[in-house]
């Protein structure tokens, strides 16, 4: 006869079976990089010859160049947080090639399919890993790691002429630089510095900056900040009494900032915004439409993979993360001061496109169209009387483009913060004719007049 410690210990065994087969399992199984997809080029851009601090990146070449190879642009990515890897952009927005997910026993299954959408269809794409610090790129102690634009600019510029330096076909290509969130700091400073720069250097050693593009773009925090409770309450999300109080803690932050306690200040802004969540009850702010909250994750789970860093070229010590709170923490000053200027600057020097996803909350419309109506240019009386044309992609409503001079501005359909990811031929579409001077973002005025609801083909 069984003694009872010995029925105990089965009864135990069996419900730790049962436990198993009905709690989700969270092993991972991970398809490796296929040959083709692999990047043209990876590795590391040294940015410090002393300390070997360098900057992470991977680039695609065009897959169908429309123009000779050495007059192809190359676009240049860099990804938000602060302290987030441009890796998400590259495996889960605009790149060739996206991380999916499937499900099979107990077991999630990561692997890489093609992106339709992807950005380097027609032109050269590379995504860098910005600053040092974040996600594959190396810091050699966090007191390296830039506290302000100033700082970020002299590494990128480092980062980007060493690139270039890689082929003799890079330096005669026309260069654009783009990004999303954060990048509306990112991206308006290393466009300020190259062209100061260029100032001083003559034509053979410069870079050949075409063009900015920034999409949900952090840029005016005092003026977007501002804007957060009209947002929420004209689109039924919140009542009058809780726009009233949101207003209030609004205030408080833009109070902070403008007397420059910008750490505090921060903090005010993280509370208007956890405020919003709370009064809502929404997944995410990124998109209000969303059920569940971008799957951010799937990145970190597949380039955590050993097999994967060695392909990518990245050094298989690090720990991946697609967002570095050390490097957040260390911009948490920097986060609510202004890169206006730098794109007014920009606009009467090159050309700029700043694009929205609809859905945003964070960084959206409403936060986009309050500080350009701010913009010191001579133009912006203009661009702000342009009329906001309907947009099409084969035929269907993709969004809507407000174009004047250098300056453009795009509203995307269903899409949230990450636009790539929700709308990857859209933007794919938006990327390639504001780049080309195609459609709604052409510099023939007859054209858009004529043709006002353009079909990208």
């Amino acid at each position: 006869m069984q003694s009872v410690s010995t029925k105990l210990l089965l009864l135990l065994s069996i419900l730790n079976q049962y436990y198993l087969l009905a709690t989700p399992s969270r092993v991972h199984s991970i398809s490796p990089i296929p040959n083709e997809a692999l990047p043209t080029k990876s590795g590391y851009l040294q940015v410090n010859s002393t300390t070997k601090s360098a900057m992470f990146y991977t680039f695609y070449e065009a897959k169908e160049p429309n123009l000779l190879l050495s007059e192809t642009p190359i676009l240049i990515w860099l990804q938000g947080g602060p302290g987030c890897s441009s890796m998400l952009g590259n495996f889960y927005e605009l790149g060739p090639w996206r991380v999916v997910s499937s499900q099979g026993h107990n077991v999630e299954k990561l692997a890489l399919e093609p992106n339709q959408g992807s950005w380097n269809r027609l032109f050269g794409l590379v995504f860098i890993d910005n600053p040092i610090g974040t996600g594959f790129s190396l810091a050699t102690t966090t007191e390296e790691i830039p506290r302000d634009q100033q700082a970020v600019s002299k590494h990128l510029y480092k980062a980007i002429r060493a690139f270039i330096a890689l082929e003799s076909l890079f330096k005669t290509r026309p260069i654009y630089v783009t990004g999303e969130s954060y990048a509306g700091k990112y991206v308006p400073a290393i466009g300020y510095y190259i062209l100061k720069r260029n100032a001083g250097l003559p034509t053979s050693s410069q870079v050949n900056l075409v063009g900015v593009a920034i999409g949900n773009g952090l840029i005016d925090p005092i003026t977007q900040v501002a804007t957060h409770a009209m947002s929420a309450y004209f689109s039924g999300l919140v009542n009058e009494k809780q726009k009233t109080v949101l207003e209030k803690v609004q205030d408080e932050a833009i109070g902070l900032a403008k007397l420059g306690n910008w750490s505090v200040a921060t903090d005010a802004r993280s509370k208007v915004l956890n405020l919003l969540q709370n009064m809502t009850g929404l997944a995410t702010l990124y998109d209000f439409r969303r059920s569940i909250p971008y799957e951010e994750d799937l990145v970190t789970t597949y380039l955590s993979s050993m097999e994967v860093k060695k392909a990518l070229g990245a050094n298989v010590s690090i720990d991946f993360e697609v967002c570095s709170d050390t490097v957040g923490k260390i911009l948490h000053e920097d986060l609510m001061k202004s890169t206006k200027y730098m794109v007014e600057f920009l606009v009467k020097h090159t050309k700029v496109l700043l694009y929205q996803g609809e859905f945003d909350l964070r960084v959206g419309v409403v936060a986009a169209e309050a500080w350009m109506k701010k913009m010191k240019w001579d133009q912006i009386e203009n661009f702000l009387e342009a009329d906001r044309k309907v947009w099409k992609v084969k035929g269907k409503l993709a969004g809507y483009v407000q174009k004047w001079g250098s300056l453009s501005h795009a509203i995307v359909s269903n899409a949230g913060h990450l636009v790539p990811a929700d709308q990857a031929v859209n933007s794919q579409a938006m990327i390639e004719d504001w780049v080309l001077n195609r459609g709604l973002f052409s510099d023939n005025g007859i054209v858009e007049h004529l043709n006002p609801s353009y079909n990208s083909e």
